[in-house]
């Protein structure tokens, strides 16, 4: 998988087009900023809803609405964890610096799902090199216009015994630390598992499905035709401007509209 050049990253971030590589050096440490940044207010806003609703939530019949609008909202919280490590297997969360982009993303599909940062970036590089052939872990070659068949593909790809194994690990630890196995569920397995399916249909089976629109070029993409607010509550812009981030993988989520915004003619931008 080829990192976005310089000039996207720079246009992903000023909605201009880069005027050399001094230019997007300069803007390295800004776009480190507010991708850390970014990360660090998802990532704590999970834990709170993870850590109250696990150990302290009492069930009565009046908690039953609040519950269930903290696991939708756990659950949007829960893509943008994976989406953080996403970027962060791009480099884009922050740029030139591998090691941090590592340990960010390694943390965050942790926290997600017990998921292996390890096994999913060379899967993910895959996808971008061989999109929508055979070749890619994120497509089904055999049903790509069905979705539920599609889902299932998708699922077996990513799902392992081991992340299995690592659940039920911290399940335990949680349950000696005095956590129902009922609050465990709730507050943590359904909201990653509802996340999931946000991923795939918003992140995967809208932008790369077959059907009688033809895809643009070869990147076998498109980006779903909602507006800046429904795409970032979907997927994180990863629905909405899913193509965008084929064309420039290194731009980051949060870009991804000034990147679609530098590529517009002058006319439309003004």
């Amino acid at each position: 998988m080829t990192r976005g050049p310089a000039s996207s990253l720079s246009a992903g971030l000023s909605g201009t087009p880069a005027q050399g590589r001094g230019d997007g050096g300069r803007r390295r440490p800004r776009q480190t900023a507010i991708g850390l940044t970014l990360a660090a207010a998802i990532a704590t806003a999970w834990l709170a809803i993870h850590i109250g609703g696990i150990f302290f939530w009492k069930w009565t019949p009046a908690g039953i609405l609040p519950a269930a609008v903290l696991i939708l909202i756990q659950a949007w919280l829960s893509t943008g964890l994976f989406i953080v490590a996403h970027d962060a297997m791009h480099g884009s969360l922050a740029p030139g610096r591998p090691r941090l982009n590592r340990l960010v993303g390694t943390v965050a599909l942790g926290m997600y799902a017990g998921l292996s940062y390890r096994r999913l970036e060379p899967k993910h590089h895959l996808h971008h090199r061989h999109v929508g052939t055979a070749d890619d872990p994120d497509f089904s070659a055999d049903h790509p216009r069905s979705a539920p068949r599609w889902f299932l593909s998708f699922f077996g790809t990513y799902y392992t015994h081991a992340q299995i194994g690592r659940i039920t690990i911290v399940a335990i630890a949680y349950m000696l630390l005095g956590a129902s196995l009922l609050n465990i569920a709730i507050f943590w397995a359904l909201p990653a598992l509802t996340a999931l399916l946000q991923l795939f249909f918003f992140g995967t089976y809208l932008p790369h499905r077959h059907d009688e629109e033809p895809f643009a070029d070869k990147h076998r993409a498109r980006s779903t035709r909602v507006g800046p607010i429904l795409s970032l509550l979907t997927c994180y812009h990863f629905g909405g401007y899913h193509h965008e981030h084929h064309l420039s993988p290194g731009t980051p989520w949060w870009a991804l509209p000034a990147f679609r915004r530098s590529r517009a003619p002058a006319s439309v931008r003004s």
